[in-house]
């Protein structure tokens, strides 16, 4: 994992920070109450958390544009919130209520919100990079300045859809930017064991689409390089790779009991790349934040999230006659 770039507060103001902050804070405790309801009983079906990778969608998010776009897999509930989305409408989907995002039928893989400009969560491996292709290609035959950044993982870059996507992408020069949330075990194999590539946006260079590895664990520069890639989509440059070295503390999903890595890995990770940790620190180091201003932050976000908890306990299961509406055929 690249080494962190000079600290102090690269330049980040105050309020930057204490945003950033807690919009991986929220992310956090919400994937943790997610947690908490799943061992109840109160979540079926799969549910995979995004705890430890917040700074990737989080960082993105904040070099975003109104109107640009994004989709991405199974692990989704992260990219949900950093867009906007609200956690009440999110945690009442993974409950299987009628107040959830898809009215307690999609679940935490299937949900939708055309107002914030998400489209997706998808269940099959690395099927949501061509639709994000596709998203792209609307912007640039409708001559938006529109951007989509399409998310999937090295399990996803396996995967020979995303090579033909990505061959379309760069000869019809797409403003779309491919990032890859490298959290290094796919479902449970080890890129090392799956990969000889050095690099996964290395790949891109066959196809002449420039990209870069970066520090996935620190926010700010997952900011900056979202925002060069962002400059570069928008200046009709064609596609961008983006490969963001994360991790993830739990297991791939809720059944995977994560023993193909060490608990001591894990932990090593925790204590010294924690993205949360980083900015808290950040804002401790700088004197732009007291310890009780960050405990104050984190009372407001479990507040919300108990909220949107009671939320979805609260709202109904969907209708027998929900069973037949808003399908195709």
């Amino acid at each position: 994992m690249p080494p962190r770039k000079s600290e102090p507060t690269a330049g980040a103001s105050r309020e930057e920070l204490l945003h950033l902050y807690r919009e991986m804070l929220l992310i956090r405790r919400f994937e943790e109450k997610a947690g908490q309801l799943y061992g109840m009983g109160l979540i079926g079906g799969f549910c995979h958390l995004y705890i430890g990778q917040e700074a990737v969608v989080v960082g993105l998010e904040a070099a975003a544009g109104p109107g640009d776009k994004r989709i991405t897999s199974y692990r989704d509930h992260g990219h949900m919130l950093a867009c906007g989305m609200d956690p009440k409408g999110v945690m009442a989907e993974l409950t299987g209520r009628i107040g959830g995002y898809s009215k307690g039928k999609g679940g935490s893989m299937h949900m939708f919100s055309r107002e914030k400009h998400f489209y997706g969560g998808h269940g099959i491996v690395g099927a949501q990079v061509p639709i994000g292709a596709g998203l792209a290609f609307a912007d640039k035959y409708l001559g938006t300045d529109r951007v989509t950044f399409c998310y999937f993982g090295d399990g996803a870059a396996n995967q020979g859809q995303v090579y033909e996507t990505y061959n379309m992408a760069e000869l019809w020069m797409l403003p779309v930017i491919f990032v890859i949330e490298n959290n290094q075990y796919a479902m449970g194999t080890s890129v090392k064991r799956a990969t000889k590539s050095t690099t996964l946006y290395g790949r891109g260079a066959a196809f002449g689409i420039p990209g870069e590895q970066v520090d996935g664990m620190d926010v700010l520069a997952v900011k900056a390089a979202g925002e060069k890639a962002v400059a570069h989509c928008r200046a009709g440059k064609g596609p961008y790779i983006l490969e963001m070295m994360t991790y993830r503390y739990r297991g791939h999903s809720m059944s995977d009991p994560a023993k193909y890595r060490t608990r001591e890995e894990v932990q090593k990770m925790r204590d010294e790349k924690d993205a949360i940790e980083h900015v808290r620190d950040l804002l401790l180091a700088a004197g732009q934040a007291t310890d009780d201003e960050l405990k104050a932050i984190d009372r407001e976000v479990k507040a919300i999230i108990n909220e949107a908890a009671d939320f979805a306990r609260e709202s109904p299961e969907p209708d027998v006659s929900e069973l037949w509406t808003d399908i195709y055929a």
